[in-house]
């Protein structure tokens, strides 16, 4: 077997463990729109609500940074890195788009549910994601949008509708504008997070310090609003004693991480995709053993989600083509 071969192998195997990673994330994205809804739901105030995620998220990476050295390490990389100016400070806002987040789960899963939810960001996100991968957002290597890639992104659309189609179909849209138009446009800017995340982690050394600093930013962001808010009086009903209501800042510390992982091997949009199929299969599991009211797991739900995996599976091939003809031009240049 030659060198050129092994490279080659070695090269597809990390990609597929970069292409599970992703999908992995979505899973734990769309458990903790089920717990932050939730959450929301029980406080009667969605700020509050995304507060407490993140400021369990960020509690946990700040014990982490203290209990690991390389952790600690990492972080400590941080003031130089921005010191130095190694990225634009303004990708710092990155965080921000983290607690619009969390802010819109908590927000509009309890009007919309997951479905109609996991329909406007997804289709957000394949948008967003495609124009960051098209720009070369953050240094990365511009990505032509050729038909397969395009593909890719429209047969995802059509399998994430087609999955929620039973459970959004009584929905009554008219009503419901405001925060699907809310979840489309932060799925939009979910590209943009994660490419700047991406940069971060590049710069600091360490994904955790990148999702360390993420969670920072977010939760200051959220405590200004809550200040903000107090001279008009912020009700809220009783905390819930039930423990899993507060893990959904955990779940979004391993988003965050995994994803500025990933992102500089896979590029914005097939992460995106990637994390779309995860999502699919996390709302089936969920209904499956964890049924919200109303949820229902029929032949169209089964059938959008292998339709979603088969045009993450394109949009991946299209992707590594790409990145294989730029090292081929780079090279002979």
């Amino acid at each position: 077997m030659t060198t050129t071969t092994m490279t080659a192998q070695v090269r597809t195997g990390g990609k597929f463990l970069f292409t599970v990673l992703a999908i992995a994330s979505g899973l734990l994205l769309c458990v903790q729109s089920r717990i932050n809804g939730a959450l929301g739901a029980k406080l009667g105030d969605p700020i509050a609500a995304s507060t407490i995620s993140f400021g369990v998220g960020l509690a946990a990476l700040i014990l982490l940074a203290l209990l690991v050295p390389a952790v600690r390490s990492s972080v400590r990389q941080v003031p130089r890195a921005l010191a130095q100016g190694r990225f634009p400070r303004w990708y710092l806002v990155a965080g921000a788009v983290g607690a619009l987040i969390v802010f819109s789960q908590a927000a509009a899963v309890p009007l919309i549910g997951v479905a109609l939810f996991t329909v406007c960001l997804v289709t957000g996100q394949a948008i967003g994601s495609m124009f960051m991968d098209r720009v070369g957002f953050g240094g990365a290597t511009p990505r032509k949008i050729n038909a397969l890639r395009l593909l890719g992104v429209v047969l995802t659309i059509l399998g994430v509708i087609w999955a929620v189609s039973p459970r959004g179909a009584d929905a009554q849209l008219s009503t419901l504008l405001l925060p699907m138009a809310l979840s489309m446009a932060v799925g939009m800017l979910m590209g943009f997070q994660g490419a700047a995340n991406g940069v971060q982690a590049a710069a600091y050394g360490s994904a955790t310090a990148a999702t360390l600093v993420n969670f920072a930013v977010g939760f200051v962001v959220l405590v200004l609003v809550m200040i903000v808010r107090l001279p008009a009086g912020v009700e809220l009903h009783p905390l819930p004693s039930t423990w899993w209501h507060y893990i959904g800042g955990l779940l979004g510390c391993l988003f965050v991480g995994i994803t500025a992982m990933v992102v500089k091997r896979l590029g914005v949009l097939v992460t995106s995709l990637s994390a779309v199929g995860g999502q699919l299969v996390g709302s089936l599991l969920l209904d499956a053993f964890f049924p919200a009211p109303g949820s229902v797991i029929t032949t169209a739900t089964v059938m959008g989600t292998l339709l979603t995996l088969l045009a993450v599976g394109l949009a991946s091939v299209s992707g590594a083509r790409n990145a294989k003809k730029v090292h081929s031009q780079s090279s002979a240049a």
